[in-house]
């Protein structure tokens, strides 16, 4: 059992306050920056059909500048500083280490020769320090962490939920196995087995931290039906055409061009004939604005693949994966999120959705 840590008012009240921030930030300076780009336009500039021109408009306004400051910083506010994540779980590190001692019998299967691969150990993404592969404690910080990113709702509004109906929608068929590639603690897996109990689950991840806590979880909920493995998502050692489904949530854009094309070539390996791919990821289209907050995001919080996957050919990726098509498509995370009135900060949701030939 994982138990939550004690209540210390000094950590809470800092987390509270970083998401009203964020939550500021999102809701209330970036319509700002919007409608400062939007202004500049009107005023007769010309408008911008790159990035980097939207940069040369609207980069000096100081509205714009503190968007990229509150970006970058409460970010970091959330991880490190007095009562960040990790110097807090630190705090208990004995206790913590103790309950991820030995995973779940059956449930966790641990490579103790894996040997990650080189970009994923050069970067702390989403400044994370070290990393989620590197300490034992990992899993938990970077689990506590996504209350501020993906937080507790109610499984209509939670979009790990909302993900698994559009992938049973999509399916066409009885699932009867999944494969979900970059599990993570489980957050992206667990629904799967809960809402298809006569499916075989089966999560995949790098770090060893997080699939410690992902096995757990599972035990917690009494979850039959899953189980995972620590490997790399473009080799997986799963077998060939057992699955119905292939996923990945919020995957595709940590990994360079030529990781996310065997990735692909993963996918297709792994589904059966008729199987569907689909990977939860961000593309921010045509528009050059959006581009521009996207692209800054990518480099303020250590993420540096995002703006290759967006530059990528994914059709003729999947193409080369073996896939005769590819389609993207919006995916709405909470409830209006994609309604034309919808005006905060929000990542640019989708999802790359492929079948493999019948």
């Amino acid at each position: 059992m994982l138990e939550e840590l004690p209540t210390f008012r000094p950590f809470d009240a800092h987390q509270a306050f970083v998401l009203d921030c964020k939550l500021w930030w999102t809701r209330t300076l970036f319509p700002h920056v919007r409608e400062t780009y939007q202004a500049a336009i009107a005023a007769g500039a010309e408008p911008p059909e790159t990035p980097d021109d939207v940069a040369a408009l609207i980069g000096d306004d100081t509205a714009v500048q503190f968007f990229g400051w509150f970006e970058r910083h409460l970010q970091r506010m959330k991880y490190s500083g007095l009562h960040g994540l990790v110097p807090h779980h630190e705090r208990f590190r004995d206790r913590l280490a103790a309950e991820l001692t030995e995973p779940p019998a059956g449930l966790v299967e641990i490579d103790p020769d894996f040997v990650q691969p080189d970009y994923y150990v050069t970067t702390d993404i989403h400044q994370h320090p070290g990393g989620v592969w590197s300490d034992e404690l990992a899993g938990r910080v970077y689990e506590r962490g996504t209350r501020s990113t993906t937080p507790l709702l109610d499984r209509g509004s939670n979009l790990h939920y909302r993900f698994t109906a559009e992938v049973m929608a999509r399916a066409g068929r009885p699932v009867r196995a999944v494969a979900d590639l970059g599990c993570g603690f489980g957050g992206s897996t667990r629904p799967f087995a809960g809402e298809m109990p006569d499916a075989q689950v089966v999560g995949v991840d790098l770090a060893a931290p997080c699939l410690k806590v992902a096995g757990m979880r599972a035990a917690e909920s009494q979850m039959r039906n899953i189980r995972f493995r620590q490997a790399d998502a473009i080799d997986t050692g799963l077998e060939a055409g057992a699955y119905d489904v292939v996923t990945s949530t919020m995957v595709l854009h940590e990994m360079p061009p030529s990781h996310i094309e065997k990735m692909l070539a993963e996918s297709h390996r792994l589904l059966s004939p008729g199987g569907i791919s689909i990977h939860l990821d961000f593309l921010p289209g045509e528009d050059p604005f959006r581009k521009f907050i996207h692209y800054g995001h990518s480099a303020r919080n250590n993420e540096p693949f995002m703006v290759l996957l967006d530059q990528m050919d994914l059709t003729d990726a999947h193409r080369k994966a073996g896939f005769d098509s590819v389609e993207v498509v919006p995916f709405e995370e909470m409830p209006g999120t994609l309604a034309p009135e919808f005006n905060a900060w929000r990542f640019p949701w989708v999802m790359i959705v492929a079948r493999k030939a019948a």
